[in-house]
């Protein structure tokens, strides 16, 4: 049976509620829908950053302290506005959609602790838009010894199981971390790579008062220093087999001196870039096409840098394919929201490292 599912995304990057419709079975997409944003103001993604500082140390999943609770109620509230939003504006009722996938925002992610935390009552989201809500979709994975990332390999697979191409593909994700999705017939791995555009984006707000290098055009100006690229990617990290994960600041750490904003925002790009193209070797074949999605994807300067990194194989944009970029993660949530109604798995032991294929999601109802 068909399901309309509504999939909601609030990204490490910090920018706001991605908001994306999709009719799905669960195994595949027979229709997508339209999709939505709702930016997060100043002072909410300030509070979001906040929240990331005062997480660092929590104790538990539930444990709320300090900002924490006053940050959950914003993305709660914000969630449930980007929803009010998309259904007003394509003139929909709250009854024609089946489910909501709600990932919720991210505050921290340990699977070593077996801990990963996203914030969002999904509770009250779900009396708010009258519609059965899904979320928690990492913790039963974490739990169960996974790394609870990345999740979305799944609706990858089933994007790519459209396209008419010689495998391997890789469906690479740059948001605030960098994740890829390695599909070959039936055999599905994925990984976190590195940085995406997080480092960049804290790095550009910093130092040029811009809340991301549009179109990579700073970059573009700038020097790479190759030498602190190259120390950087001595992190342990970066020589680990697949699966493995990030927490969003994972490489806060790593400075970069005294440089020149341009050359500190060239050498930040090809530094996500080249953490990319680093997972080529801990993988089963050479891929032969790469599909790029995510706010890096509309980065021309890192998709310049990826292109020389990956050659010969193909490197595309996602929206080049006529998928939506932006929409692909909410759309994902969508997905998942439907596979974990019907008990399919989200996870496998190629994608998270979990022992067996997992299930997951927890659902709220209105």
């Amino acid at each position: 049976m068909m399901l309309t599912a509504l999939g909601l995304m609030s990204g490490t990057s910090l920018d706001g509620v991605d908001v994306a419709l999709i009719e799905t079975d669960g195994r595949r997409v027979s229709a997508f829908g339209p999709s939505g944003y709702r930016p997060y103001t100043e002072s909410e993604r300030n509070l979001l950053r906040q929240a990331l500082y005062e997480a660092v140390d929590l104790p538990q999943r539930d444990a709320r302290p300090g900002c924490l609770r006053e940050a959950e109620r914003a993305v709660t509230a914000a969630h449930a506005e980007a929803v009010a939003a998309f259904v007003a504006q394509h003139r929909m009722a709250y009854s024609d959609i089946d489910i909501v996938g709600f990932h919720g925002q991210t505050v921290l992610h340990r699977p070593e602790r077996r801990l990963t935390v996203q914030i969002g009552d999904a509770a009250t989201l779900a009396k708010a838009i009258h519609i059965p809500v899904m979320h928690d979709f990492r913790a039963a994975d974490v739990e169960a010894g996974g790394q609870g990332a990345p999740f979305v390999p799944v609706y990858h697979r089933a994007l790519a199981q459209s396209l008419e191409r010689e495998g391997p593909i890789i469906v690479v994700n740059i948001g605030g971390v960098s994740n890829i999705t390695y599909i070959d017939g039936d055999t599905l791995i994925a990984c976190d790579t590195g940085p995406g555009n997080a480092l960049l984006d804290d790095y550009m707000s910093k130092f040029l008062n811009q809340r991301f290098d549009n179109e990579g055009r700073t970059a573009a100006q700038g020097t790479v220093d190759v030498g602190w690229i190259n120390r950087a990617l001595k992190l342990p990290f970066f020589t680990l087999p697949p699966p493995k994960s990030l927490d969003r600041n994972d490489f806060a750490s790593l400075k970069l001196g005294d440089k020149d904003p341009l050359d500190g925002a060239a050498t930040l790009t090809a530094f996500t870039a080249e953490a990319i193209a680093r997972v080529v070797p801990l993988l089963p074949k050479e891929p032969k096409s790469w599909i790029v999605a995510g706010g890096g994807a509309r980065n021309l300067t890192m998709m310049r840098m990826l292109r020389e990194r990956l050659q010969p194989a193909v490197v595309q944009a996602a929206d080049a394919l006529g998928w939506a970029s932006d929409a692909i993660e909410a759309q994902a949530f969508g997905f998942l929201a439907a596979r974990g109604l019907k008990g399919f798995p989200l996870s496998y032991p190629t994608t998270t490292g979990v022992p067996i294929p997992m299930t997951g999601g927890v659902i709220a109802r209105p």
